[in-house]
């Protein structure tokens, strides 16, 4: 089936009837659905140069490189463009085994997930994705999320054993693992764990960056700075794929002198850089870090709501800003949600291969009268699959 978009929040099928986008595309699209200035943005680079030649410089990456530098921490100070949250991640590896030789091994959390290259896929947490390919990357292990002690004890043992930890690598929030939203306290706990044993912190914001979590990136609300930093999924406007890694001149100094160790063919493209700049323009502009954060809040109040009467089907929700999650008993239960929710003009989805976790990951720019119509549905559904329950039809 073909689909068009149908607005900024929507999308249409091909008889016409519309569907509330709280999918968001993973989080793809935050700034909305053909967001009138990044298409512009796009259309004329299209006109200009569309891809760039390796030779030549393009001032568009330098001026993205400037505006990410400006939006984040001052030491955060070089940036690397890539196509992916994937291609970021392996990026952030292969910097970080540089900056330290002897500290190879990288530490990461169960129920994360970072990619499905070889290693992005080597430092993510999911059996299913990860059995079919046999060894992975050496020097990588897996420790709790949210679990401080845990980490440390991780820390201990490693450097007890001579394999002493080189980064550590962490989504502020798990997006695919379920919506898990840590203690206040954890990220600046692990910030002082890694400056204590000498490690590098790599926060993957894939998801959770560029507004999503009511910041413009997740760390913000927990008062840390990682030293490196992965950017991708609404990175380029919901138009173009475009993905960056932004780390402090400390650990891209290791490639200052053969910048050729690792390269992209059209990472850093024009038509990427300049989605990414109205991208950015647009989240400035229109304030929607703000939005996610106020609709969040309203949100979570909705579906909370709408769930309280059925603690039989539904076990929490969660969330941060406009990244929330519904928990049920089962998987059948979420998957049952989702069809219900389709049948009323709402997509969802669950987390890639399980929908016992259904994530509501609208465009920053829902309206509040689509997000009330949202929590209502969702109200609406699960009475009407608790009432089949208790009559067993």
């Amino acid at each position: 089936m073909e689909w068009a978009d149908a607005g900024p929040n929507s999308y249409r099928d091909v008889n016409g009837k519309e569907y509330i986008d709280c999918l968001g595309g993973f989080g793809i699209f935050n700034v909305g659905h053909r967001h009138p200035k990044v298409i512009a943005a796009v259309k004329a680079q299209l006109d200009r140069q569309p891809l760039h030649s390796q030779d030549l410089l393009d001032p568009l990456r330098a001026m993205l490189a400037k505006a990410l530098t400006m939006l984040l921490p001052e030491r955060l100070q070089y940036a690397f463009f890539c196509n992916s949250g994937t291609e970021t991640v392996e990026a952030a590896l292969k910097l970080a085994r540089a900056y330290n030789p002897q500290k190879q091994t990288i530490v990461a959390a169960l129920k994360g997930f970072h990619g499905k290259s070889y290693g992005a896929l080597s430092v993510s947490a999911k059996g299913e994705f990860r059995r079919p390919f046999g060894a992975l990357l050496p020097n990588v292990e897996h420790f709790p999320f949210n679990d401080l002690p845990e980490l440390r004890g991780k820390f201990e043992w490693l450097r007890t054993v001579g394999e002493d930890v080189g980064a550590v690598l962490l989504e502020p929030i798990q997006g695919e693992g379920g919506v898990n939203v840590p203690d206040d306290g954890y990220l600046r706990g692990v910030r002082e764990l890694c400056d204590e044993f000498g490690a590098l912190l790599i926060l993957d914001e894939v998801q959770t960056g560029m507004g999503r979590t009511g910041k413009m990136f997740c760390f913000e609300h927990y008062g840390v700075e990682p030293d490196i930093i992965c950017l991708a999924k609404a990175f380029g406007g919901g138009v173009i794929p475009a993905g960056a890694v932004v780390a402090t001149r400390d650990v891209f100094s290791r490639l200052f002198d053969n910048p050729f160790l690792h390269t992209t063919t059209f990472g850093g493209n024009p038509l990427a850089c300049a989605a990414a700049i109205a991208t950015i323009n647009v989240l400035l502009e229109e304030r929607l870090p703000e939005r996610a954060a106020v609709l969040g809040e309203r949100m979570l109040a909705g579906l909370r709501t709408a769930t309280a009467p059925y603690p039989e089907l539904v076990v929490d929700v969660r969330g941060k800003g406009l990244l929330m999650a519904l928990e049920f008993t089962d998987n059948a239960t979420g998957f049952e949600l989702g069809k219900l929710l389709l049948d009323r003009g709402i997509l969802v989805s669950g987390t890639l291969v399980n929908a016992r976790v259904v994530r509501i990951e609208p465009p920053l720019t829902i309206t509040e009268e689509q997000a009330d119509f949202v929590c209502e549905q969702i109200g609406a559904a699960l009475a009407s699959m608790s009432a089949r329950a208790k009559t067993g039809v």
